[in-house]
């Protein structure tokens, strides 16, 4: 293979809105075991699924739509994606003891290498990046 080629694998799922956060984290994980993560780096595995509930629960409570879910992995980063119908861009906003929520984007900016959240003509996409850090406190 040359070195301009790039091999990655990639899966992808439609959480309607009344599903729950926790069937995202479900069909993470299952997909995470296929790449031998939730051994070498289980404390990838559980930011990643940190992200995924906080990312596909963003889209169904302020979309208020169906979010879609795509996990590609490129063999230096694993790239979550979540794409929901609101052009409205994610903002982070101060916690507060008054209202419940506004965590959700500290927490992915917390744990994920990166993240961003890009406008499309259908609505929006959310990206976080993991690189896998191991057990040995290999920095990410």
């Amino acid at each position: 293979m040359d070195e301009t080629s790039l091999r990655a694998v990639g899966w992808a799922r439609s959480l309607p809105l009344r599903s729950s956060p926790k069937a995202a984290r479900d069909w993470a994980r299952e997909h995470l075991e296929t790449l031998d993560w939730t051994d070498s780096a289980p404390r990838t595995v559980d930011d990643v699924l940190l992200t995924v509930s906080e990312l596909v629960t963003n889209s169904h409570v302020h979309a208020r739509c169906a979010a879609q879910l795509v996990m590609t992995w490129d063999g230096r980063c694993l790239h979550v994606a979540v794409h929901d119908n609101s052009t409205h861009l994610p903002t982070p906003r101060p916690a507060s003891g008054e209202r419940p929520g506004g965590r959700g984007l500290f927490l992915v900016d917390a744990l994920a290498d990166s993240w961003e959240a890009r406008r499309c003509t259908d609505g929006k996409t959310v990206i976080a990046c993991f690189r896998p850090q191991t057990e040995a406190g290999d920095d990410r």
